[in-house]
């Protein structure tokens, strides 16, 4: 009988490469104190854009926390046009 088999199975830490144990970030109890970046898909900044097309950004940046996706699709990307007015003139 082996040693690992009479510990409780969370007294197991996960390893690395480097032999410093595994620090889970998706983990709610693990609030590790970051340098103010926040890792995003999408840009927190429009400013490069037209201003057009920074309404259009931030129309889908805003969609996607509501909405919590990280892609959409080109029928979700059509409904935020549309939710911002844009309207096909044929």
């Amino acid at each position: 009988m082996s040693t690992e088999q009479n510990l409780p199975a969370d007294s197991f830490a996960p390893v690395n490469a480097v032999g410093e144990s595994f620090v889970d970030r998706r983990d709610p109890t693990n609030q590790r104190q970051s340098a103010g970046y926040e890792r995003r898909q999408f840009t927190n900044s429009h400013s490069e854009y037209s201003e057009a097309a920074a309404e259009l950004g931030r129309a889908v940046d805003q969609y996607k926390l509501m909405h919590r996706r990280r892609f959409i699709n080109y029928e979700e990307l059509l409904n935020v046009i549309k939710s911002i007015g844009y309207s096909k003139n044929s």
